[in-house]
């Protein structure tokens, strides 16, 4: 005996609401424990660095195993977390079966925040550092092998959801991922057997970073970029095969940087970020108006700013590989690139699209929107600009300003989060009682 149509189509749209509420409490999930990553051990504890080299006036007295333990906090338990976040909650929106990953997606929130919390704990304290640092790397595998797996098991296969070029991106960007996090395991696996302290060799930790952020965070953010700029922002379509390119000449530039060629990796990164900056017409005139309902008027200048960012961390590289002595220079580039850049993107579009991903809510303030972002640039021009003055000997003033550089990121974030909170916090748009005035 057959269903009757009226029945299916009932339980199919309560299939649906399931999946979806589970999805949106999975990414509430990952976006809350990534913002007290960045928040905490991230920025506080960077500007708690930060402090101590400008009293100091040298990195020599700070602990390498604090500034790598900041590292990974902001790049791993923050961006990372987010993106484990939305990978699974795009999951609802690229199937076509109405089944959700629920155990795999709260294991792997589980056993990432727990192997992001080890490797801060056992970096910063040196507390039984041989067993947390490598226990710490295999949870994060772990963790994002459950994500990979359950991606690929509910990845579409109708023709309707072709792969175009921003997914190609995503997924090779997610390929690059899983391989930055089985190099995380050897290496701590190898310091935990051999080494006298918690701190990776500074070279490897240099070019791991690389990896990281060249390998992962920017190509997914290009490939976000391909996806959402065209609807929020009123951006021109892609050009997908140039934007391809440009990630295979960050890859390219990746490889330079481990086999030590830097003055090749400067060029390449910088031919790869004026590729993509064309291959996403962020500087060509917006095709149509911006969606600016709930956000800040700025959002889409604040897009284009980051990716000033981008450029301005490749001439610093440039500039680095010829006249860096000390760090300063190396430093300000990796800082334009990592705040100016990622976290400027994060915050500008975080903004836009993290609300609708948790339940259909509406951002909670677009003027802590509009501060969080200021506050991020100019903290960050004060740092990319005193750092190589400091670092390099140019004006020792400058070391008695860079504290208040980092204490302006801080405000930032703390903006951006608690401006995240009080979005998560409020009810859904569609169960908010109207307050207006008649």
């Amino acid at each position: 005996m057959s269903t009757p149509p009226d029945t299916l189509a009932h339980k199919t749209n309560a299939a649906r609401i399931a999946m979806e509420r589970h999805s949106q409490r999975l990414v509430i999930a990952f976006i809350a424990t990534g913002s007290l990553f960045m928040l905490l051990p991230g920025t506080f504890l960077g500007v708690w660095n930060l402090i101590g080299i400008s009293q100091q006036r040298t990195l020599s007295t700070l602990s390498p195993a604090w500034l790598q333990a900041h590292g990974q906090a902001q790049i791993f338990g923050w961006v990372g977390s987010f993106i484990l976040g939305i990978g699974f909650y795009s999951l609802t929106k690229m199937q076509s079966t109405l089944t959700f990953p629920v155990r795999a997606g709260w294991t792997s929130w589980s056993l990432w925040t727990l192997g992001i919390a080890l490797r801060w704990i056992g970096g910063v304290t040196a507390w039984q550092w041989r067993a947390l640092l490598p226990l710490s790397a295999a949870l994060q595998l772990l963790a994002f092998l459950l994500f990979y797996r359950s991606v690929r098991r509910h990845r579409p296969t109708d023709s309707a959801h072709r792969i175009d070029a921003s997914m190609a991106l995503v997924i090779i960007a997610t390929s690059a991922f899983l391989v930055a996090l089985i190099v995380n395991l050897v290496a701590l696996t190898h310091l935990a057997l051999y080494a006298d302290s918690p701190a990776l060799p500074h070279v490897f930790d240099q070019q791991f970073v690389v990896l990281a952020v060249w390998g992962v965070l920017v190509p997914t953010i290009w490939a976000f970029n391909a996806r959402w700029l065209p609807i929020f922002a009123g951006f021109k379509s892609p050009n997908g095969t140039r934007l391809l390119i440009a990630y295979g000449l960050s890859v390219a530039g990746v490889l330079a940087v481990f086999l030590q060629r830097l003055p090749i990796a400067a060029v390449v990164f910088f031919c790869a970020a004026l590729l993509a900056i064309d291959a996403l017409h962020v500087w060509v005139p917006a095709a149509q108006p911006a969606k600016l309902l709930h956000v800040h008027k700025t959002f889409p200048l604040f897009i284009r700013i980051a990716y000033v960012w981008l450029l301005i961390s490749c001439a610093l590289d440039a500039l680095a590989v010829l006249y860096d002595h000390s760090g300063g220079i190396w430093g300000a580039s990796r800082h334009a690139l990592t705040v100016g850049f990622v976290a400027g993107m994060v915050f500008a579009i975080g903004q836009r699209v993290l609300p609708a991903f948790c339940g259909m809510r509406v951002l909670y303030s677009a003027r802590l929107m509009f501060w969080s972002l200021l506050a991020l640039h100019v903290g960050c021009l004060l740092r990319v600009t005193l750092e190589p003055l400091a670092y390099e000997g140019y004006w020792n003033f400058a070391w008695k300003l860079l504290p208040y550089s980092a204490c302006i990121e801080l405000t930032a974030v703390a903006l951006f989060a608690w401006n995240i909170a009080a979005t998560l916090l409020q009810p859904p748009a569609h169960l908010q009682t109207e307050t207006k005035p008649a």
